[in-house]
């Protein structure tokens, strides 16, 4: 034992001389370069004199950027993300001019801008010799990279068997936006080759569709995905008359108002409840650590400040400096595809100017490095259940198309962060299974305003014989990212579509999600009836039915009770709705289950607009600017996928034993049906044909495969009261299988408190 650990002594210790032998080549290379930084007397001094004073400045900085470096970032953390970032270069120049006035005879000089450069360049070396050495000894890699986790952190029962034969840990990463049809075709062409080597293996994993709720979007997929149910969200945002106020899926006040009404409606955590992290998510999924989760950006207390994840990324200087490069790097890039689309006027496009190329540098470098770096430290942490979103593919194909080459680069690049983790499983203290899944595709088309000259906003006022703008208005565009990088900056939200407590009676909400488009009557007390709607409006929904870039719309009938409404007079009561037929025939299977579900919900508008759907083209028509879209119905958006290791459950068989087992019944359990055939895909085996099995259908159907997916390996696991929510506290629901009593729910009968052993323990 002893002389193990003084091999580990020995090993640390010339890892640490490698490294200050090469930051003070580096520096001496660098004084030679740079006129204004000078390791020298005005004299002048010998060789070995000079090797001393660049010896002697390597090692104080080196030291003061080990002490002193994470001190500052976390006394700056209340300080914006992205003005970190921008100062990341100032402080560690400031620090070389400090290491540089403790050389003795003061022989160590240079200008502020030159220290910038020099800690920047030397921050960099240091950080790829100290990652190249560690490389070399499993256990220094291990330590190096678990530095990102929270060291005291402590291990539930689930993580007992400790060591590569105790259960496995499970990461769910989240592709947002990127569809089935998408990972497929990247795969097939070379840019993920990660995922096609998972496809290409008898052994690796498995791929099959899954087909979304009406609303193909973050905000009701992964409440769902997290929390296991998105009841009562019909579209990204939506107003609400009786408080009078817009609901925004990505704004904190909302994401943490619809994660409390979908626990209450479960009376479940969520899926991470048991020893889980939620890593750059809307929602917290029940997980104690969070890091970029907008739900809970607002919340204080121990382990629930979501930022605190820039400190752990950012208290490594060469993190921090790579990624701001990176940063600077990527809006650059940006601005020369933007001007090159322009030049070469590529149809659709929109405009790319303002503040768009730091958005998509926020969501593809700072948000990548953030999530990817939470990831790995959850690794090394043993975490038993990790949940992680990549929002850099949606937000670019959202402006570039989700086709183009601009985001064909960045699927390539995520490629490159999933082989990463992939790697740093090698070394984790247990084995890990890697799910990839995503939360909706994205659908191509010119938008809306830009084929027809006017908005949905526009069509609808003109309808209403309102006055109209002469011309047609930018509508907002729905952006995770955008929110985000606004919450980094401290910057308030503000809802600018629809003011309503400023318009007149008359006058309509009108909000747009995608090609989904919902129309609100501030007026007309409840869900207005189509009747109400014609004695105020009479030619309004006649002029909405019939546009051509519209495929049909819902309304209430005092008659028929719900009915769509189509071009041409074509009229169908919910309950007859067919896909093959009428108004929705060509939004491909389960359009009419989708619509008959999101009927039913509370808050469903008074008018819920779908833009028309080409099944050839495959082109919608979405009511915001974009021309990669999601959010209603019509080819790719509503077709995302799941990729899992061969060995786990088949999600269709999951469903089915859930269905068969008492979970089927409980309270708030996913009851969407499946339908449609599989679509699973193998890259490198022989075409197979369709068998008439069927797809999950719906979020919560794919919830309950992944809640499953987390027993198998130790067995049931039912976590109990927990300081959920961020403060509010709730009761878990057993999992599926798991009762108390006379059917009874465990989390009905007496509970420990939170935070104790016997909180973790699992019940029988």
């Amino acid at each position: 034992m002893g002389a193990g650990r003084w091999h580990k002594a020995g090993g640390a210790l010339l890892r640490v001389a490698a490294v200050w032998a090469v930051s003070t080549l580096t520096m001496l290379a660098l004084a030679g370069i740079l006129p204004d930084f000078q390791l020298q007397s005005d004299d002048g001094d010998t060789v070995t004199k000079t090797a001393f004073t660049a010896a002697w400045g390597a090692g104080a900085f080196g030291l003061l950027s080990a002490l002193v470096w994470p001190v500052l970032v976390r006394a700056l953390l209340v300080v914006p993300a992205l003005v970190l970032g921008a100062l990341v270069f100032f402080l560690n120049g400031s620090l070389l001019i400090v290491a540089l006035r403790l050389i003795p005879d003061g022989r160590g000089t240079a200008d502020p801008e030159t220290a910038v450069a020099v800690a920047a360049v030397m921050s960099a070396v240091a950080s790829a010799t100290s990652t190249a050495l560690a490389v070399r000894d499993d256990d220094a890699y291990r330590r190096r990279l678990s530095r990102l986790a929270d060291r005291r952190r402590k291990r539930g029962p689930g993580f007992a068997a400790d060591g590569p034969d105790g259960p496995p840990g499970t990461v769910f990463l989240q592709l947002d936006g990127v569809g089935h049809d998408v990972l497929t075709k990247a795969a097939a062409q070379g840019l993920m080759p990660t995922v096609a080597g998972w496809l290409a293996d008898p052994g690796g994993h498995r791929l099959t569709p899954w087909r979304t709720d009406w609303s193909s979007q973050t905000g009701a997929s992964q409440l769902a995905l997290l929390h296991g149910s998105n009841h009562d969200v019909p579209a990204f945002r939506w107003y609400e008359k009786e408080t009078g106020t817009v609901m925004v899926s990505s704004r904190p006040a909302s994401a943490l108002e619809l994660q409390r009404r979908a626990v209450a409606r479960t009376q479940d955590g969520g899926l991470l409840t048991l020893d889980g992290a939620s890593r750059g998510n809307l929602f917290s999924g029940g997980a104690e650590q969070l890091a970029l989760v907008l739900s809970m950006t607002g919340r204080r207390g121990k382990g629930r400040r979501s930022r605190s994840g820039y400190f752990a990324y950012f208290s490594d200087p060469a993190n921090a400096v790579r990624t701001a490069l990176s940063f600077v790097a990527e809006v650059g890039r940006e601005i020369g595809q933007s001007t090159r689309s322009r030049l070469r006027k590529e149809t659709p496009r929109i405009k790319r100017g303002g503040l768009y190329p730091f958005i998509r540098a926020f969501a593809t470098v700072v948000e990548r490095d953030v999530v990817v770096a939470a990831v790995i430290g959850d690794i090394f942490a043993g975490r038993t259940a990790v949940y992680a979103d990549l929002v850099a593919y949606d937000e670019v194909a959202h402006h570039s198309g989700p086709y183009s080459r601009d985001a064909d680069r960045v699927l390539a690049r995520l490629d490159r962060s999933l082989a990463l983790i992939v790697k740093i499983t090698e070394h984790a203290p247990r084995p890990y299974r890697i799910v990839l899944l995503s939360d909706h595709g994205q659908s191509v088309g010119e938008t809306f305003a830009g084929r027809y000259g006017l908005t949905l906003k526009d069509l609808v006022r003109a309808g209403c014989g309102l006055p109209v703008p002469r011309r047609a208005q930018r509508t907002r565009s729905a952006s995770e990212a955008r929110d985000a990088l606004r919450i980094a900056l401290h910057r308030p939200l503000q809802e600018k579509e629809a003011e309503p407590a400023a318009l007149a009676a008359s006058d309509p909400v009108v909000l747009a999600s995608g090609n989904l488009g919902l129309v609100s009557f501030p007026g007309i007390e409840g869900r207005a009836s189509r009747e109400e709607v014609d004695r105020r409006h009479p030619a309004l929904l006649s002029t909405l039915a019939n546009h051509p870039g519209i495929g049909f719309l819902l309304v209430r009938s005092e008659e028929h009770g719900s009915v769509v409404l189509g071009a041409g007079g074509a009229e169908v009561p919910v309950a007859e709705l067919r896909d093959d037929e009428g108004p929705l025939a060509g939004f491909g299977p389960g359009a009419a289950d989708a619509v008959r579900r999101t009927d039913t919900f509370p808050h469903v508008a008074d008018l819920m607009v779908n833009s028309m759907y080409d099944p050839a083209t495959g082109e919608v028509h979405a009511f915001e600017e974009q021309i990669g879209s999601h959010g209603g119905l019509g080819g790719p958006q509503s077709r995302p996928f799941l990729l899992w290791p061969r060995g786990m459950t088949d999600p269709l068989d999951a469903l089915a034993a859930e269905a068969a087992g008492p979970g089927a019944a409980e309270p708030g359990a996913a009851r969407a049906p499946v339908v449609g055939p599989r679509a699973e895909v193998s890259l490198g085996e022989a075409p197979r044909p369709l068998v008439p099995h069927a797809v999950p259908v719906g979020a919560e159907a794919v919830h309950r495969v992944l809640r499953r997916w987390l027993r198998e390996p130790a067995g049931p696991q039912v976590p109990l009261l927990t300081e959920g929510m961020g403060g509010l506290p709730y009761a878990d629901r057993p999992l599926p299988g798991a009762r108390s009593g006379a059917g009874r729910p465990v989390a009905d009968a007496a509970l420990p408190e939170p935070g104790t052993e016997a909180a973790r323990a699992p019940r029988d």
